[in-house]
């Protein structure tokens, strides 16, 4: 039988690129959006009938929205991959409460719920995976978007203290931490931005989603088995 793999994130580029790759490596694969009911619909159609386990929609940016959620999601799943999530820049005296705890649930509180509801099962199998997309700023910092460093630095600490907890049950637990990646993100960076940023990267480019995707995939196989507690960078040895 297929393992079944749950995706946050997934009417995001990077998310949707994950679904695909996974879907290609032989996955079942649920799906978790907030409110682009269209681009679900875009990706189910990519996806082959006996692989789409379902897409649950949630509101991650508050504790009321993961509880919701966690009432409609099945409970047992394979492995789970971390991919949503959101920017904000800016200067950081210029940040207001409500964007700090949008970023903190969205980032680190619905991936500490989401992983407790489904960890018992995991448990009880005696085996799973699981992986979070971080970023480069949560091992680097950036200015102008100090609160987003700061949760995805959290990430990082969830998943080295979860993968010492988890690993006699046989479950794994691994972040992968982009770089500069060619999505819609970026389309705020004019052409003479890019092309500073990507001369200060040694590869010379934007990294692709299927790149982020394909990383997915190999910490989730059997070719990863003795990784845990780690964060793959994916940039470009920026």
């Amino acid at each position: 039988m297929s393992k079944r793999c749950l995706v946050i994130g997934a009417s995001g580029e990077i998310g949707a690129a994950i679904v695909k790759r996974l879907a290609e490596a032989g996955y079942r694969v649920g799906v978790q959006f907030y409110s682009n009911y269209l681009a679900i619909e875009d990706l189910k159609s990519q996806i082959p009938t006996d692989q789409w386990e379902g897409a649950y929609q949630g509101d991650l940016g508050s504790s009321e929205g993961i509880r919701e959620f966690l009432s409609i999601l099945p409970n047992s799943w394979d492995a789970i991959v971390f991919s949503g999530g959101h920017l904000w820049k800016g200067l950081f005296q210029d940040m207001n409460e409500e964007d700090m705890d949008a970023l903190y649930h969205v980032h680190t509180k619905a991936p500490w719920m989401i992983t407790r509801h489904l960890l018992p099962a995991m448990i009880r199998m005696k085996r799973g995976n699981i992986v979070l997309i971080s970023s480069i700023f949560g091992e680097e910092g950036a200015s102008m978007e100090v609160a987003y460093s700061s949760v995805k630095a959290s990430q990082l600490g969830f998943v080295k203290g979860l993968a010492k907890e988890v690993a006699p049950s046989g479950i794994r637990v691994n972040a992968i931490t982009p770089g500069l990646i060619n999505t819609k993100m970026n389309l705020e960076l004019d052409v003479e931005e890019l092309r500073v940023l990507e001369e200060d990267i040694p590869l010379g480019r934007s990294g692709t989603t299927r790149e982020v995707a394909d990383a997915v995939c190999f910490l989730l196989s059997e070719q990863s088995s003795y990784i845990t507690g780690h964060s793959l960078k994916v940039n470009g040895g920026w």
